[in-house]
């Protein structure tokens, strides 16, 4: 049985609630003060009080709501504000209909900010929007920043971020990636050498720690720095100095270090395949990267992206977006931009469909979903497991609907405003759900 659910306006229960107060007020001054009978004197003083506490309190909230009113009614109308039915609006009281406008505009505003200083990096996610929120903290600071996250989840992009929104913009960002360098070569590399440091060393060589004095040094990959590398790295993160190989005269830079990895460092400071020392020393900012699978509302825009830099004029159809957005993608943004690539080119009609995706994507999908869900549903609780088959419904529902709360609700058997309450309990994103649909 649904329970039936009246929305109060804000102009009434709150001078209402303002006028019992008064009136309970009244009544005990006036035990207070003395014992009175009920003469009409004490009532109609009671009655005015009351009416007057009411109209005062009325008049403070028109006051007060007037702009807050104004505000959402224009907010509602703007053309990406997500469009609502006139039943949908009728079935909120004030405080939830002003609290899911604010909720909405914060949202739409950090989407935008996101597109509009991180144009590089695609992804609109609540994960995404945080991990930059945590990039315009760092980047105007020079300390350290440790970036860590599995290959293929666009480290040196962001990299690239800090050192945009960093007070040394434009001054030199060098970028090493010390898995590309020979073991033989990295020291040179880095440091420069003399003249005569070694056989073939035929002149003197500026290595890259003083061709960004001033900037900014992307290490990447540094899980693969040599440890002998690593001890003299040490040196210069804790005393800003080095001497070139062969060389005996120190060298000062003023450089700021970005430093990735994919690997496990702790782990392989147990092991002692990397310096603790260093490791702590690297570690003042770490920001992990989420791998695509954490946040594939954000798959949709990804995949818009790479088709409209495309030489051909490509689209998706919804089926392939559908299989696309289940896939587990281990190698994270980069297997699906050449993943979209690949089809691009084997589609002749224009329309990538399934039939264009590698075949391994589609299999590998169903056979991960059910491992998946078997081992993630037998270590839940019983609570936990009906909130996660709760979050597949309404998922599914609003799948269903293209996003639209009202018809999902309708199929789900639930009112709107409980609808409304549970995704918010789930953290359902459902401007994803729209786009998926729309794509």
């Amino acid at each position: 049985m649904k329970k039936k659910y009246i929305p109060i306006s804000l102009y009434i229960i709150i001078p209402f609630t303002l006028s019992g107060l008064s009136l309970l007020w009244v009544i005990l001054t006036s035990r207070l003060i003395h014992s009175y009978d009920q003469s009409w004197s004490f009532i109609l003083w009671g009655g005015t009080v009351v009416v007057l506490t009411y109209l005062i309190s009325l008049l403070i909230i028109w006051v007060v709501l007037k702009p807050v009113v104004r505000f959402v009614k224009t907010a509602e109308s703007l053309p990406v504000f997500p469009k609502q039915t006139e039943e949908d609006v009728k079935a909120k009281d004030d405080i939830e209909r002003f609290t899911k406008v604010f909720d909405q505009i914060t949202s739409i505003l950090s989407k935008v900010e996101a597109r509009e200083l991180f144009p590089g990096i695609i992804g609109q996610s609540r994960i995404m929007r945080g991990l930059f929120t945590q990039i315009i903290k760092v980047s105007p600071t020079d300390s350290t920043v440790l970036i860590l996250g599995e290959s293929g989840t666009g480290k040196e992009l962001v990299a690239a971020s800090i050192y945009e929104h960093s007070l040394r913009k434009g001054k030199p960002f060098v970028v090493i990636n010390c898995v590309a360098i020979p073991e033989n070569l990295l020291e040179s590399e880095l440091f420069g050498h003399e003249k005569g440091a070694f056989t073939g060393a035929v002149a003197q060589k500026i290595g890259k720690f003083e061709l960004a004095t001033g900037g900014t040094i992307f290490l990447d990959e540094i899980g693969d720095m040599p440890l002998t590398t690593q001890a003299k790295l040490l040196r210069i993160l804790q005393e800003k100095e080095f001497e070139r190989v062969g060389g005996n005269r120190t060298i000062k830079v003023d450089v700021r270090f970005i430093i990735a990895t994919n690997k496990n460092l702790p782990e392989m400071v147990r092991q002692g395949q990397f310096r603790e020392d260093l490791y702590y020393r690297i570690n003042v900012f770490s920001i992990e990267l989420p791998p695509l699978r954490n946040r594939k509302e954000d798959i949709p825009y990804l995949v818009d992206y790479f088709l409209e830099r495309n030489q051909k004029q490509v689209q998706i159809s919804t089926q392939a977006l559908q299989v696309i957005t289940g896939y587990s993608w281990p190698g994270n943004v980069r297997e699906l931009q050449n993943t979209i690539e690949r089809a691009a080119v084997l589609t002749e009609s224009g329309t990538i469909e399934p039939a264009h995706l590698p075949a391994h994507i589609a299999s590998a999908m169903t056979i991960e979903s059910s491992l998946y869900n078997q081992q993630t549903m037998d270590s839940l609780t019983v609570d936990d497991r009906l909130d996660e088959i709760e979050k597949g419904l309404i998922i599914e529902a609003l799948a269903r609907t293209g996003g639209v709360q009202v018809r999902a609700a309708e199929l789900l058997g639930i009112n709107q405003r409980s609808l409304w309450h549970r995704i918010k309990k789930h953290s359902i994103d459902t401007e994803s759900l729209k786009n998926l649909q729309k794509m």
